[in-house]
């Protein structure tokens, strides 16, 4: 085997376009997935504070969101609603006229060759921001799970291309599978927050969602941020319960748990770039402390080596703009 001085390994470094030619990890605009805050109202804009450039949105000015979301070539978009009422129970998580089944259906009215996928859980929904129904300060399993395959189903019937339960209870994959298969929705897929651990991460978001817990925290369903193999186990339940595609959130801190899931199961792969990996980039790059697009590009990318088909990220437009240029 050669070694230096025959063996350079700068030589395919030194010309930009041999560095193109060798370049192992491709990042395109196929690979992203939008998040998108849906609100009731009309004209409403509610900016994020902690996260720049991210917006509540209502159900009209969602629909321009999304316009631009596929004219610059975003295959698809992830919803998150915040309800007018909140309940024990989320009930309008799973009503007919609730905010997400109402964007859902204005979306694939208006919008063309974008996936529409949506958020299944309770937590926005709630009055006690949990992501189940209660007993005293206990999160009910079986009983959540049932509310969420109704949940799934309302939003197949507004016209849902994917299904994303994020709620970690146990079991909800193959009830949501029978119930979408029940209503004669066999050809949705679902995409499964397979591994979702209880990260600090998620700051952001829940000033975006609204879904800050009353008391408590999700360590008690979401995953321990110390435990690796339990992932696996946790994507292979999915998988035998009809996952389609498995998903690991947060992406940048668990690169890790993403490598393994590709290399063991192949199947598609999904992973979130939360609020918190976002709102960090924005904040440093305000600041100029970073090169913010670097960084951004950066961060994808590397989510992308590790093994991620898809990634849902907050940068998902501002990135397609600049891979295009």
């Amino acid at each position: 085997m050669a070694v230096y001085p025959q063996k350079r390994l700068r030589r395919l470094r030194h010309n930009p376009l041999i560095r193109e030619m060798v370049g192992e990890t491709v990042l395109t605009v196929n690979d992203f997935i939008y998040p998108l805050f849906a609100v009731h109202g009309k004209n409403i804009k509610n900016p994020i504070k902690s996260m720049p450039g991210v917006y509540q949105l209502s159900v009209d000015l969602l629909v321009e969101e999304c316009k631009e979301v596929a004219s610059l070539g975003i295959p698809a978009v992830i919803l998150f609603g915040i309800p007018e009422h909140k309940d024990e129970v989320g009930s309008e998580a799973y009503a007919s006229d609730g905010i997400i089944q109402q964007a859902v259906r204005a979306i694939k009215s208006e919008v063309k060759n974008l996936v529409v996928i949506t958020d299944v859980c309770l937590c926005e929904y709630t009055s006690h921001g949990h992501c189940g129904m209660l007993n005293g300060e206990e999160i009910l399993n079986d009983e959540t799970v049932s509310l969420l395959a109704k949940e799934a189903v309302s939003h197949a019937e507004a016209g849902a291309d994917i299904i994303a339960p994020s709620d970690m209870m146990d079991g909800r994959v193959i009830a949501i599978r029978k119930a979408l298969d029940y209503k004669g929705f066999s050809k949705v897929p679902i995409m499964s927050y397979a591994a979702k651990y209880a990260s600090g991460y998620y700051g952001p978001f829940r000033d975006a969602a609204e879904s800050t817990p009353a008391f408590g925290d999700r360590r008690s369903h979401q995953m321990d941020i110390r435990n690796s193999n339990e992932a696996v186990r946790e994507v292979e339940s999915d998988i035998e319960e009809g996952a389609d595609i498995v998903m690991v959130k947060p992406a940048g801190p668990y690169l890790d748990i993403i490598y393994r899931v590709k290399e063991k199961f192949g199947l598609p792969t999904a992973a979130y770039q939360v609020s918190g990996e976002y709102s960090m980039i924005k904040a440093a790059a305000q600041n100029d402390w970073i090169d913010g697009d670097r960084v951004m590009i950066e961060s994808l990318t590397a989510i992308k080596r590790a093994g991620a088909d898809m990634i849902l990220t907050y940068f998902a437009k501002d990135a397609a703009r600049l891979l295009k240029k």
